[in-house]
């Protein structure tokens, strides 16, 4: 008796040993990328709130400035006319110079240089501040000559240049702390970047890795399955046991396809997270930007605008894309090892009523793409799984329904008929057609033929084909380019529990 088995090659196993090694090793490398940036997205933050807290000082620094000049303006003027107006002017900035020192003397507070400086301006300016009110007695009791002439002699003009000269020693002071923690901040944020980059040409290697490993199983499955359909179909012997070997290794293939897809999500998880928190912190960032170009230009350099506005954000949408690909591919892989899973049911189907069922859930699709389903009755009952049939007509429909030959109605026939004790059903549609080069790809997992021009992964007919092969069947095409295309599904005619076992 002849016997056929699947069986693995020692070689394959031992790369699939090293495959997982190295995956093993990319989720560690990736897991401390996650620490990483965790890291640095906390030094950022403390970056960012000290260039706040500068940009604080300095505008209290120049409120300060201004109203000390306005004050004494609004001194002299009232001094030389005499005029009401002069005085409303010095009393209402005047008011405003002791909350402003206070203010300042609060944001100053963890560093003790600037408060050094303070203690030198507050004794001057009360000493200013007694003169001006000297003075301005003087003129709201009429006596303007008298108060000009102590205005001459008095200490107003040197204690001014005095309160002048320590402010602007204290704005100099909080531009050399602005550029150096300016300067961490953009380091933190190359890091960053950097540190981003390499989690996300990681986690790529990791897929790519996966999918070829994944690859190479599902195309041993598909050669044994092609070795089983030559087999002498009257031989149920060997083709019991074959289809035992195939059971045992599509198993293995899921539960492996399963666990890579969980073991991948997890620092996936981890990169989406901090990437939104990388955008949420650059919010802040590209706000203080926009401050910085409005109240003093001078200080802001070209490097410094493009990187929060263009390229950190450019950074962070080349991560999320990613990262959103990486994700529909992982639900993807799962999808596949979860239908592997399901328990199959046999029960007796009338494939036309079926497909009648289909096409009306879907209708709205087939009239936006301007085609129409026709069903060819009468069609051989069948007794198999009807939610994988459904699942694999819905398909086969689907994509005639999509790659339609643009300028041609898309006409599309659903047909079945008996060949050697099987049922043969078929989807034949006058599209856009499928090069004879690319048959068996388009059955590959995430591989796709022709032009790229409608959504999809390459999912679709590769879980036809696992479904096919679960009720006992085939999927094989018959096409040309721009002649359509004919998939015809090949399944017993009665399927039992065994069967599906």
């Amino acid at each position: 008796m002849v016997r056929v088995r699947l069986k693995l090659p020692s070689s394959e196993g031992r790369v699939a040993r090293w495959l997982v090694a190295f995956m093993t090793l990319g989720f560690i490398a990736l897991a401390a990328a996650a620490i990483a940036i965790g890291w640095i997205t906390v030094r950022n933050r403390t970056y960012t709130a000290e260039i706040l807290h500068t940009q604080d000082v300095r505008q209290a620094i120049a409120t300060l400035q201004i109203q000390m000049e306005q004050s004494e303006t609004a001194r002299r003027g009232y001094i030389l006319a005499g005029k009401p107006l002069f005085a409303t002017a010095y009393a209402r900035t005047a008011g405003n110079l002791v909350p402003s020192i206070r203010k300042l003397r609060h944001l100053t507070r963890d560093n003790p240089q600037q408060g050094a400086r303070l203690d030198l301006i507050e004794p001057r300016f009360v000493q200013l501040r007694a003169l001006r009110t000297q003075s301005t007695t003087l003129v709201a009791a009429g006596r303007i000559a008298e108060a000009q002439r102590r205005f001459a002699v008095d200490a107003s003009v040197p204690l001014m240049r005095g309160i002048r000269y320590r402010l602007e020693a204290m704005a100099a002071d909080e531009v050399r702390l602005l550029a150096i923690r300016t300067e961490r901040q953009e380091r933190t944020s190359a890091l960053f970047l950097s540190v981003a980059g390499l989690a996300a040409a990681l986690l790529l290697i990791v897929a790519i890795l996966a999918v070829l490993l994944i690859r190479r199983y599902t195309a041993d499955l598909a050669r044994s399955r092609n070795s089983l359909r030559d087999l002498n179909e009257t031989l149920e012997e060997q083709v019991a046991e074959r289809t035992a070997d195939l059971s045992r290794a599509n198993e293995e293939i899921q539960r492996f396809a399963y666990i890579v897809s969980h073991d991948l999500r997890s620092p996936l998880v981890n990169v989406m997270g901090f990437t939104a928190e990388l955008a949420a912190a650059a919010v802040p960032l590209g706000e203080l930007v926009d401050r910085v170009e409005a109240e003093a230009p001078h200080i802001l350099t070209e490097d410094a605008r493009l990187a929060a506005r263009e390229d950190l954000p450019e950074a962070i949408g080349f991560i999320r894309t990613s990262t959103q690909k990486m994700d529909r591919l992982i639900n993807a892989i799962l999808k596949l090892a979860r239908e592997g899973r399901r328990t199959i049911s046999p029960e007796h189907i009338d494939p036309a009523q079926l497909v009648d069922t289909i096409v009306g859930a879907m209708q709205h699709i087939v009239d936006d793409r301007g085609a129409v389903v026709r069903v060819e009755r009468p069609m051989p009952g069948i007794v198999t799984d009807r939610l994988a049939l459904e699942q694999i007509l819905s398909n086969l429909i689907e994509n005639a329904t999509k790659y339609l030959q643009p300028g041609r109605p898309g006409q599309i026939t659903v047909k079945g008929h008996t060949e050697r004790g099987r049922v043969i059903l078929s989807v034949v549609d006058n599209g856009r057609g499928i090069d004879p080069r690319d048959h068996q790809r388009v059955f590959d997992l995430f591989r796709r033929s022709g032009a790229q021009d409608q959504p999809g992964e390459g999912i679709g007919l590769a879980h036809v084909r696992a479904l096919a092969y679960r009720l006992g069947g085939t999927i094989d095409v018959q096409s040309t380019l721009g002649d359509g295309a004919t998939f015809r599904l090949n399944l017993p005619t009665h399927m039992t529990i065994q069967d599906a076992a």
